[in-house]
């Protein structure tokens, strides 16, 4: 499996994705810079956490405007599993890849520091390793990770099971609890915590691992098994 891990003015969580997919995953990944990419040598692509662009106007909201954000979408609509991690799911929300918005935390003020999630859909590609409301522990590191959307995506998002993880004691104020959800075809998942920190014991927490492991097997099925 071939992956990219997209880096963008202000990323600063890409060495630690790459560390996750190249070195706990097992898998051929690459740093790759935002410009001049061609995404479709690559069989996943991951959105990094950080400040691209330094969160100018909006949180992921420069970047979303890239036009490496215009073959993401090509990628999506292809099947191919992304994954946008903190400000990656600020980029897939900003580039209407994924529904809903970012708003500040509630308290105003950044937060870092580990939270349990419940696993709330566990047939996503991204989530098979992981039991049906499976708690898990991961770290959060946001300002702007109040999850927001309006009544009627909400319905939706609940009748299409798009919901992944949800808070278990809600830190930042999102909405219904949400940390995480899918696409409609459920390759493409937005998420606030980082699973990418948590991928070995020597982290902390190893829950992590298990969704890039999900990820890995579910596309050797769709893609290799089946070749």
């Amino acid at each position: 499996m071939k992956i990219a891990v997209i880096v963008f003015p202000g990323s600063n969580c890409d060495r630690d994705m790459y560390h996750a997919a190249k070195d706990g995953l097992g898998a051929n990944a690459e740093l790759v810079w935002y410009e001049g990419a061609n995404l479709a040598n690559y069989d996943a692509i991951l959105l990094p956490g950080g400040f691209s662009y330094g969160d100018y106007l909006r949180s992921g909201a420069i970047a979303s405007t890239s036009d490496i954000v215009t073959q993401l979408k090509i990628q999506a609509d292809k099947g191919t599993p992304i994954l946008g991690v903190c400000n990656g799911f600020q980029i897939l929300l900003e580039s209407g890849l994924l529904p809903g918005a970012m708003l500040r935390n509630k308290n105003l003020k950044f937060m870092c520091h580990f939270e349990d999630l419940v696993v709330e859909n566990n047939q996503t590609m991204f989530t098979t390793r992981y039991k049906e409301k499976e708690v898990i522990s991961l770290p959060i590191a946001h300002g702007e990770g109040n999850y927001y959307c309006d009544e009627t995506t909400l319905a939706l998002l609940k009748a299409n099971n798009q919901i992944a993880f949800t808070y278990a004691n809600n830190p930042n104020g999102s909405f219904e609890n949400i940390a995480g959800i899918v696409n409609q075809d459920g390759n493409v998942l937005g998420m606030m915590p980082h699973p990418e920190r948590a991928v070995e014991a020597l982290l902390g927490c190893d829950d992590g691992l298990k969704l890039f492991k999900s990820m890995l097997e579910n596309w050797r099925e769709a893609y290799v098994a089946g070749a």
